[in-house]
């Protein structure tokens, strides 16, 4: 089979820049018929031609065109090997602690998001696997938390919602003198901002739900990795799993990754301007932002204050979840972080008066006005 669109493979991309990259994704449009937007491919199953000849194609579950497109966009994106496209953040991540072993040791960042703080105490702890939780923007604290049981560090940056950073550069130099991996959860950011494998990261991960897709329409995770070794891994875990994003899912990251850039530009500036009026408001008591991206949260004066902003606010919408073109409020107290224990919650801050807000695409003084008429 032959490609004669433009661009007739995803490998000659390295020299066209990141907004390019985005609108034409791995091999930009099909290959038989040339349709610019790539096609959704909603087939269980593949016709051989003839006896032992293959289109490259068997099942849906083990590969479809349309979930190889986005995979082959990703890596590109994230400057991977391969990557694979999951049914969810949360299967992606299942499928990351999945190359543990009984009696392996993980260390994570202390401020992570709830889901993931489960998949490691309520599964794989019993398993037998041990975790360790560090602000990982402590390095020397990191080097002596290390084991020789250790197999993994696993970082958000920001984190998930105190919006820490970590040098992934300083923590690839860590990991690889210790020989572990270095998973990265580029959620926060996305590769438009942060690519974590140029600095050293073995493997990322995405909730592709978030940003990546960027409408809130979708339930999707992205792994990209650096090595045969660890795609094999992830290629066995979706055959074996049956977790493999859907056809018509992964078309609608394709499509949402087409205006990545744009939202990304949008979401930080309009994420900038809000933090500069929450700086000013007098019942705002503590503010974290990394500086970059539209991922906020703060802390206000008390109990009722939380509780009016969360019931009165009218363009922003309550709801949990991240990254996409509308403003969503969020509690984390009660939504992402229910699984993390209470004294964990209340030595990082996450207390009942705290919020996280993912900045929208929207004016931003509307932003800014919805706010302030709620917090009266």
């Amino acid at each position: 089979m032959t490609n004669d669109c433009y661009y007739d493979s995803f490998d000659k991309k390295e020299n066209l820049h990141f907004d390019s990259k985005v609108v034409h994704g791995g091999l930009g449009c099909d290959p038989i018929t040339g349709a610019v937007s790539f096609p959704i491919f909603q087939t269980a199953t593949f016709r051989h031609r003839t006896f032992d000849v293959s289109t490259g194609y068997n099942y849906s579950r083990l590969q479809n065109p349309t979930r190889q497109e986005l995979e082959r966009t990703m890596a590109i994106l994230e400057e991977g090997t391969e990557a694979f496209a999951f049914t969810s953040g949360q299967a992606a991540n299942m499928c990351i602690f999945g190359l543990l072993k009984k009696g392996d040791h993980v260390i994570l960042s202390d401020d992570i998001y709830g889901g993931t703080y489960r998949i490691c105490s309520d599964i794989f702890s019993a398993l037998d696997c041990e975790f360790t939780y560090l602000d990982m923007s402590d390095p020397d604290q990191l080097e002596a938390a290390i084991r020789p049981s250790t197999k993994m560090l696993f970082v958000e940056t920001p984190t998930n919602p105190m919006m820490k950073t970590a040098d992934i550069s300083k923590l690839s130099q860590i990991a690889k003198k210790h020989g572990v991996l270095l998973v990265v959860d580029n959620t926060f950011l996305s590769p438009y901002f942060q690519k974590p494998i140029t600095q050293g990261a073995d493997i990322v991960v995405h909730s592709g739900t978030k940003y990546l897709c960027g409408h809130n329409d979708v339930i999707a995770g992205i792994v990209v990795v650096t090595t045969q070794e660890l795609a094999d891994h992830f290629r066995l875990q979706m055959k074996s799993r049956g977790n493999g994003l859907a056809p018509f899912d992964s078309w609608l990251v394709l499509r949402g990754l087409k205006t990545l850039s744009l939202r990304m530009e949008r979401h930080d500036r309009n994420g900038k301007k809000v933090v500069e009026w929450l700086k000013k408001h007098p019942k705002v008591k503590k503010l974290y932002y990394a500086g970059l991206g539209g991922m906020i949260s703060f802390e206000v004066d008390s109990v009722e204050t939380v509780h009016r902003l969360l019931s009165d606010v009218k363009m922003i919408l309550f709801a949990e979840s991240l990254g996409g073109a509308e403003t969503l409020i969020t509690y984390p107290l009660t939504q992402t972080h229910e699984s993390t224990p209470p004294d964990v919650r209340e030595k990082l801050g996450i207390n009942e008066r705290f919020v996280r807000i993912s900045i929208g695409i929207e004016d931003p003084e509307d932003i800014i006005a919805d706010l302030e008429q709620a917090m009266k």
